[in-house]
């Protein structure tokens, strides 16, 4: 296997996915209110935003190498948790995993910087605040995801992606975009959820207090209905006082997904290796959601 490809593996490009759907949602939202369009940068702003992700990948595996959960995580579903193992495989060390990350945070920060000075210095304010919540989420010094804070920062982030994905096209940020990101976001912190099912063993043996271990397998299965039902009655919620486009009703379209989930999850919350179809559940929703968000933008774009 070559090297480029052996990079490609430890980026996790399936999850890279979620990522791209969050980016069309924030972009199409500038369709729906005819706030125009710029493609050269809505591309820029999809490759950005996929580096960055990768990024943040590369060092959450140096994070959990560094801190050991990789290492003795028996219970893993490949590739749904457990990291990309590149490291535990030995296929690149902890350090190459870390220089990896910086060199393509550094890229993103000189993209940042070119596509900020078309769009708007607000730019600057959502990239910032990106790289220090994907920084922090991993870094052994400040470690959120092992504080209890590592859930609340990934839903952080891909609301981030949404504004700041419409902030390029409208030039301005927007209390629409601010107000439709929350459900992707909700939603992409449950796929997270789920994953730390079977990591929870490996992460209470070292300390890493997710919401999974401080809460227990079954609390914890409620508290994923919790979000994932949170994330759908928010779309409804705001489409229902016409603060949403009146297509977006079609982003509930993904509610059975995350409720499949939800069901598996506290069906078999105590068998972690059997939770695979409720991660994969949870990433589709996740997808499916932002995509219908998008959808249902472009609609009201053609009606116009």
């Amino acid at each position: 296997m070559g090297a480029a490809r052996r990079w490609w593996r430890a980026t996790r490009p399936g999850f890279l996915l979620v990522t791209l759907s969050a980016v069309a949602a924030g972009i199409a939202l500038t369709q729906a209110c005819g706030c125009g369009w710029d493609a050269p940068a809505a591309a820029g702003t999809v490759v950005l935003a996929l580096l960055t992700h990768a990024a943040v990948n590369l060092y959450n595996d140096y994070g959990d190498a560094v801190g050991g959960s990789d290492a003795i995580n028996t219970d893993r579903l490949t590739p749904f948790s457990g990291g990309s193992r590149a490291i535990q495989d030995g296929v690149f060390t902890a350090a190459q995993m870390r220089e990896a990350a910086l060199r393509l945070g550094l890229v993103v920060v000189g993209g940042g910087l070119v596509l900020a000075a078309r769009a708007g210095p607000g730019l600057l304010l959502v990239g910032v605040a990106g790289l220090v919540l994907g920084w922090a989420y991993s870094s052994p010094r400040v470690a959120l995801m092992a504080r209890g804070w590592g859930e609340p920062a990934v839903a952080a982030g891909w609301w981030l992606i949404v504004v700041g994905a419409d902030y390029v096209q409208r030039h301005a940020f927007s209390g629409v975009a601010a107000v439709a990101g929350v459900s992707p976001a909700l939603l992409v912190a449950a796929i997270l959820w789920a994953a730390e099912f079977p990591e929870a063993r490996a992460d209470a043996a070292v300390g890493k207090r997710t919401w999974v271990v401080r809460l227990g397998p079954e609390a914890a299965a409620i508290a994923f209905a919790g979000i994932v039902t949170t994330a759908h009655l928010w779309v409804a919620a705001w489409w229902w006082v016409d603060w949403l486009p009146f297509t977006a009703w079609w982003a509930l379209g993904s509610a059975p997904l995350s409720l499949a989930a939800a069901a598996l999850l506290w069906r078999r919350a105590r068998e972690p290796h059997r939770l695979g179809p409720a991660i994969g559940l949870s990433i589709a929703s996740a997808v499916l959601h932002a995509g219908l968000l998008a959808a249902a933008s472009v609609a009201v774009a053609r009606l116009r």
